[in-house]
């Protein structure tokens, strides 16, 4: 059984440093430490990378936060101080894509840097900086899954719990569902995919977001927050067009690479 300790990691006077916090400091962390030393291994400026790098976590982070207020607009409109409480929790990883890509994408070929290889290089930093950040939802108590009587069921106290489950307990620990898929795509990216397909560019971040996807389509069905569009579970819509470009996508780079 699972059970938060809370969501303050340390507090001193007025001032408490949060979980969350801590989790997406280290996993930004980590996964820059990481990029860096697969671009000098890969004879790319690693320099260059970080500067595109620590401009895609900022418009991750501007990103994930405006998805997930524009799905929740209903209640953001009548709290807007909220917007900017993103140490609350709130971050939609399919906006903190998209808005890495434009704004660190953008950089890069903007600066025409090697965009293709950067996405190869980030690759398994997304996965394990999203493995990471994922027990940041443990902490803050959301994020969960349906009532559940396993052996690994996540306690929910009742503030946290939806009126349609007030009187439950114990809810599928779907942050720990995710976050053992993100290691397990980040192992096998790094050690099985990357150099199997190194001769073809931006075939490994496609293996990645369709390796993600698979993972997430299925999560989010035991999840009680999901983001909707309509009766359509968008976290699940997102994750279709992912696993369907990597299907097309990844076939057709690998065919491109061959030698004549």
């Amino acid at each position: 059984m699972f059970t938060s300790p809370g969501p303050i990691f340390v507090q001193v006077g007025p001032l408490a440093i949060r979980w969350y916090g801590v989790l997406m400091a280290a996993a930004m962390a980590v996964g820059l430490w990481l990029a860096y030393r697969d671009a000098r291994r890969r004879g790319v400026d690693p320099e260059e990378l970080l500067k595109a790098s620590e401009l895609a976590l900022l418009g991750g982070l501007v990103g994930a936060r405006l998805y997930y207020v524009a799905f929740n607009w209903d209640y953001y409109s009548r709290a807007l101080p909220k917007i900017i409480a993103v140490w609350e929790g709130g971050l939609a990883i399919h906006g903190g894509l998209l808005g890495g890509l434009l704004l660190g994408g953008g950089y890069a070929w903007w600066k025409r840097l090697p965009l293709p290889r950067y996405l190869d290089i980030v690759a398994p930093s997304l996965a394990l900086g999203q493995g990471i950040g994922r027990w940041g939802n443990f902490f803050n108590e959301e994020a969960f899954g349906t009532p559940t009587s396993l052996p690994w069921k996540l306690y929910i106290s009742p503030p946290h719990r939806p009126l349609l489950y007030a009187q439950e307990e114990f809810f599928h620990p779907t942050f720990l569902y995710e976050a053992l898929w993100d290691f397990l795509v980040f192992a096998l990216l790094l050690w099985v995919l990357r150099d199997r397909v190194a001769r073809a560019p931006t075939c490994l971040f496609w293996m990645y977001l369709g390796l993600y996807s698979v993972g997430r389509l299925i999560v989010e069905g035991f999840r009680t927050d999901s983001l909707m569009l309509g009766s359509i579970r968008v976290a699940q819509l997102a994750s279709g067009i992912g696993i369907v470009l990597a299907i097309v996508l990844v076939p057709i780079l690998l065919k491109r690479s061959r030698p004549a």
